[in-house]
């Protein structure tokens, strides 16, 4: 598709759901797609030029393909093997469901063409980049064929070479782990965390098992699954401090312990318990005080600096603006990631947002949209955030908030 024709195919689309009053999120579910996709289809961004995904649009939209495509062939047509190009996670979705290395199993050893370990390790690397830059076009791009050459490589490559090679293989399912948990696709988290959590077992990698399970634990916090957050991340925690002495004796094991300690603070607050969220937030400070730096081990990017960006987005989620604005403005965050400052960003302006401070907020979203735009369009308390301060002021609404609040689709 040209750009005019983009255009023209988005627009078609957003009148014919406007028109029959389906939301962004309504046509998403039915489409098995993100509301980002669906936004970025209806602004021109994103083409859709595969027949399938057509028909799913207009079966959701309840016209014929052609009206959505004047070109598109009449007669049903199989879709083609080969996506034109990445949608979201779309890829990063496919290339985790079923068994990774199904070749690998029924192949000899001979058969497979070996990708040499530093280029494998600066692809690996490369992901993490993209994940934390919030590029999850770009990601879903890359992580396909570099999945299928490690699992191959693990089951086939020589012993003295698997555990390096188990130990890329979490990294790469902890790092498609976190971009699932950013995009609200807690369900795909899951599973690319409980495979990084296997990969560093089979690694001989103690403290990559527990950041998996940061990783889990933070897909059943997207899931609402409270419970099941506080289980993993707590029995993680008990074990480090029962039996971890060696592993805490070290700055990596340190970072996983505090991350484990934010989780907790985090689904504390979600559940409205302020004292023991305040008591996890402390005990982090604590660790990150024996850390004595901000670090990025095991891309968890802990550290003093860490925990008072967590401290800021605890207080909001307990209701206090006034607390989470107060420690923000003591934060110098420049030396993290876009995603971490897009967060710090974010939550600042969740917390202007609670005290009506319209100008304030909408100055900080659209500072963090800057740094990570998906993350800020798609993040549900980001876009629940716009759609409180369209309310709030109403039809003094700034023309910056309302477009941000189209790019998001705050309002549908």
């Amino acid at each position: 598709m040209s750009d005019d024709e983009r255009r023209a195919f988005g627009a078609r689309v957003a009148t014919l759901r406007k028109q029959r009053g389906i939301k962004q999120t309504e046509l998403a579910t039915a489409v098995g797609r993100t509301a980002s996709w669906v936004s970025q289809v209806e602004r021109g961004v994103q083409p859709v030029s595969r027949l399938d995904v057509l028909q799913l649009l207009a079966d959701a939209l309840g016209v014929s393909v052609q009206a959505l495509n004047p070109d598109a062939p009449v007669a049903s047509v199989p879709p083609p093997v080969v996506p034109e190009g990445p949608n979201d996670l779309d890829a990063a979705r496919l290339t985790i469901s079923g068994h990774p290395a199904l070749g690998a199993l029924l192949s000899n050893r001979a058969t497979f063409e070996r990708t040499p370990l530093v280029e494998l390790i600066d692809q690996v690397d490369e992901l993490w980049a993209l994940t934390h830059a919030a590029k999850f076009a770009e990601l879903s791009a890359l992580v396909g064929p570099l999945l299928d050459r490690l699992e191959s490589a693990a089951r086939t490559a020589p012993n003295s070479e698997q555990a390096t090679l188990y130990a890329l293989l979490a990294r790469v399912y902890q790092a498609l782990a976190a971009a699932f948990v950013r995009q609200d696709e807690a369900d795909a988290a899951w599973i690319a965390a409980d495979r990084a959590i296997r990969a560093a077992e089979q690694s001989g990698a103690v403290l990559s098992v527990f950041a998996g399970i940061y990783r889990l634990a933070q897909a059943f916090i997207r899931l609402k699954r409270l419970d099941q957050a506080e289980h993993a991340a707590a029995t993680a925690v008990r074990a480090l401090e029962t039996y971890g002495d060696a592993e805490l004796a070290s700055p990596e094991g340190l970072s996983v312990l505090g991350s484990l300690r934010l989780i907790l603070a985090l689904v504390n607050a979600r559940s409205g318990n302020r004292d023991q969220a305040r008591t996890e937030i402390s005990e982090a400070r604590a660790v990150a005080i024996r850390l004595g730096a901000d670090r990025n081990d095991f891309n968890l990017e802990f550290g003093p600096t860490n925990v008072e960006i967590q401290a800021v987005s605890t207080a909001v989620d307990l209701g206090d603006a006034g607390e989470a604005l107060a420690i923000g403005g003591r934060i110098d965050a420049d030396q993290l990631s876009p995603e971490r400052r897009s967060r710090l960003l974010m939550d600042l302006g969740r917390a202007h947002a609670q005290r009506r401070h319209v100008g304030e907020a909408v100055e900080c979203l659209l500072r963090a949209e800057e740094l990570a735009p998906e993350t800020v369009r798609s993040h549900t308390a980001s876009r629940s955030a716009i759609r409180e301060l369209t309310l709030i002021a109403g039809r003094a609404a700034p023309a910056e908030l309302l477009a941000l609040a189209e790019r998001s689709a705050a309002l549908d």
